[in-house]
């Protein structure tokens, strides 16, 4: 599937890191400073346009978080189809030191998921599960 999209002078194409990724990363347009236990809005320059009944997922970087406390504030957060906006990732710092993000660097993966457009019908009861209500919390 081709999506369009346009990229800010010095934006960096999204791109999947090997054949068999789930997500594309995702690399921050400018240098950022995130202080400890707070978080910023990332500009990454990418504007995408998605075809109806797609979302984009914005996922964290598992090495980011591991190594550094640094995550996805919303995570997953998501990109409706209609949005023509750039792509801005909320990244949090969990970590008590401030963490640089210098321009270029990978800061979040971007998945492209298909939609299910779902309506509700209310009804005096649910059908019962093996499960039911346990296993929440």
């Amino acid at each position: 599937m081709n999506i369009p999209i346009t990229l800010a002078p010095g934006a960096r194409m999204p791109t999947y890191a090997t054949e068999e990724a789930a997500g594309m990363d995702l690399h921050a347009l400018k240098f950022s400073l995130i202080q400890a236990h707070c978080w910023t809005l990332i500009d990454t320059g990418v504007s995408i346009a998605l075809p109806a009944g797609y979302e984009a997922q914005i996922r964290p970087r598992s090495g980011m978080a591991a190594r550094d406390g640094i995550t996805v504030l919303n995570a997953p957060g998501t990109i409706d189809s209609d949005y023509r906006g750039e792509i801005k990732v909320c990244l949090i710092n969990h970590s008590p030191n401030s963490f640089p993000i210098r321009a270029g660097d990978r800061i979040a993966q971007l998945v492209i998921a298909p939609v299910a457009r779902v309506t509700f019908e209310q009804v005096d009861s649910l059908d019962e599960t093996e499960r039911g209500a346990g296993g929440f919390g």
